[in-house]
């Protein structure tokens, strides 16, 4: 078997988003064997840009400052507080303050510094949107559409902290809302960028100043419908009103009249990730793969979406935030990972062996470099040498093995990656409103055998069986297997109950950790106008 040797430093934990704790670079190894044949080269990869350019792009431009899709922030926040992932602390590595222990376990308080800044990345944007609004010179859709948009950012704010200020005016201080307040406000702006006043099976959206039109990078009539089926799905955890049968109505209309469809058999993209010289490295990312890929721009399942690029559109950076380090040689990435983030070991284990989910999810078992020799990695302990992903992670902290948890392999890699991803983020995407149609549905009647019909439509897709005899339970982790990665988890975990549940290394059950704590730092500056959450 030929191995290759790798020279490569370790880049230490995180302390903020875009920098490596400032640590002596350890030394690994030695150059001692090289690639078989000549360095690999890699033509020019079109990312599709960081979207259009006109009178609302800054307003947009916002999707990717605000914690989207990298480290630090609003999604890491989410993400690593649900029963999906973990950073562990491996030695010296990822300790940063115990901040992603304490986040893991629901410890977290109000100095958590990426709690302060997912608020901080939200307001900026909501800066964003009232600046634009405020200038004028926009034509009624592009009016709508920003409104649409910072009703997208409160949303965020609503789901996370509860009671915010709403902010309207730049340069304006609001009072503190209640989070039933802040749910009215995000409401009524959907609605009004609509046209409409309530959601039926009878509206008419001929009104609403947003078009119709399928750029995934603007919001259109049925990326504000996605909106609101969302934002009506969690209505009950919000207000203490249930709205599942509007969530099901708005949801049910984008899949039946926006001309979308899921990205199923014969629907694919090139495998830009793929080594010529490994066999099981497939030519083309076909189905639900396609829908994440580097290339995924005009995926005929997204409806809306955040517009990355490598160059122009920075801040989603998973290759670096997951892989080992030495996982570099296999994408042939331009700077080292950091080794960070994995997926916990029974999430992994939810999904059926067959579900093509599964094998797109997640990057497992032993690593192999661009020409498929074994990669070595000196700092390994106890003399296995091989980089192997394995499932189960030894521990949360302090010394947790540095190849343990499945990586996080959803948005998919290409060679030649730079730190920044081509990937667009999906925000509302047809999947996902079968998802929310099936749950409103069977909620609303009090009957989840409702839900049967389009669950068994993602299955079919995802080539395992259909599910018969649904619970309230085998929804949640069907729409889990569906939705890693997405930002959706948290939200499911608490409208189905589970919150508070224990898993891995995590089992506090505080009732009150169903929102986060307003950062400390904000009360401090607010002269009395913000107040703490309860429990904190």
């Amino acid at each position: 078997m030929k191995y290759t040797y790798k020279l490569f430093t370790i880049c230490f934990a995180l302390l903020t988003v875009s920098a490596c704790t400032d640590l002596d670079e350890v030394l690994i190894g030695e150059v001692n064997s090289s690639f078989n044949g000549t360095e690999p080269s890699f033509g020019t990869f079109d990312g599709g840009g960081s979207g259009p350019a006109d009178a609302v792009s800054s307003a947009y431009n916002e999707l990717r400052n605000a914690g989207s899709a990298n480290h630090g922030g609003y999604w890491s926040v989410n993400s690593v507080s649900s029963d999906e992932m973990a950073i562990t602390q491996k030695g010296g590595d990822w300790y940063d303050g115990g901040i992603w222990i304490n986040m893991h376990r629901h410890t977290f308080t109000s100095t958590n510094g990426p709690i302060k800044d997912a608020w901080n990345q939200q307001y900026a944007a909501i800066g964003a949107c009232n600046t634009a609004l405020a200038d004028g010179g926009l034509n009624a859709d592009q009016v709508a559409q920003v409104r649409a948009l910072r009703a997208f950012f409160y949303f965020r704010l609503l789901d996370m902290y509860g009671r915010v200020k709403i902010v309207t005016t730049p340069g304006v201080d609001a009072p503190q809302a209640t989070r039933a307040a802040v749910y009215d406000f995000v409401e009524s702006e959907l609605l009004a960028s609509l046209g409409i006043s309530s959601v039926s099976m009878a509206m008419d959206l001929t009104s609403s100043p947003l078009g119709t039109s399928r750029d995934a990078y603007r919001i259109n009539q049925f990326a504000a419908l996605g909106l609101l089926s969302k934002l009506y799905l969690n209505a009950e955890v919000y207000t203490g009103t249930a709205m599942y049968s509007e969530a099901a109505i708005a949801a049910g209309y984008v899949i039946d009249n926006g001309g979308y469809m899921l990205c199923d058999t014969g629907c694919s993209k090139p495998n830009e990730g793929r080594r010529p010289s490994v066999a099981t490295d497939p030519e083309n990312l076909e189905g639900y793969a396609a829908v994440f890929a580097p290339n995924n721009q005009g995926n005929p399942e997204i409806i809306w979406s955040i517009a990355y690029d490598n160059v122009t559109g920075p801040n989603m950076n998973f290759a670096q935030m997951s892989l080992h380090y030495s996982s570099q040689f296999t994408w042939n990435l331009q700077s080292q990972p950091w080794n960070g983030y994995s997926a916990l070991e029974d999430f992994y284990n939810s999904y059926d062996v067959a579900d093509k989910r599964k094998a797109a999810n997640f990057i497992i078992g032993a690593q192999s470099d661009y020409e498929g020799s074994v990669i070595l990695d000196y700092a390994a302990t106890g003399g296995d040498l091989e980089l192997t992903y394995t499932a189960a992670i030894n521990e949360l902290e302090p010394n947790a093995s540095r190849k343990g948890g499945a990586r996080l392999g959803k948005f998919s890699f290409r060679q030649g990656q730079l730190d920044n991803m081509d990937n667009d983020f999906p925000i509302i995407r047809l999947g996902e409103l079968y998802l929310i149609r099936a749950e409103g549905n069977a909620r609303a009647a009090g009957d989840w055998s409702l839900a049967a019909t389009d669950v068994n439509t993602l299955r079919a897709r995802a080539g395992v069986p259909a599910m018969s005899g649904i619970t309230a339970d085998s929804f949640l982790a069907e729409r889990g297997r569906e939705m890693f990665m997405e930002v959706t988890r948290r939200q499911d975990l608490i409208r189905f109950g589970k919150w508070g549940s224990s898993w891995w290394e995590k089992n506090n059950s505080d009732v009150h950790r169903t929102v986060f704590p307003i950062p400390q730092e904000q009360i401090d500056a607010s002269n009395g106008t913000l107040t703490q959450n309860t429990g904190y």
